[in-house]
């Protein structure tokens, strides 16, 4: 399991949005779950850590590994 900080989040539309990006990226498993309150997305499997950070940026929102 991969825990990213997701910045810009401001509702439940921010979340689907960022699950679904996600859920896109290669090597991407499943998406664990994404957290509102929390700013973190949790996900299984192996992606490359640049591909999730770009796939959130291009929903709007900024991520890091946590």
């Amino acid at each position: 399991m991969e825990t990213y900080a997701i910045q810009g989040m401001t509702c439940q539309h921010c979340v689907h949005a960022v699950e679904r990006a996600l859920a896109r990226v290669p090597g991407v498993a499943r998406v664990i779950a994404v957290d509102l309150e929390r700013g973190e997305a949790k996900i299984d499997g192996s992606p490359e850590e640049a591909a999730v950070i770009a796939a959130v940026r291009a929903e709007g929102y900024e991520a890091r590994r946590a």
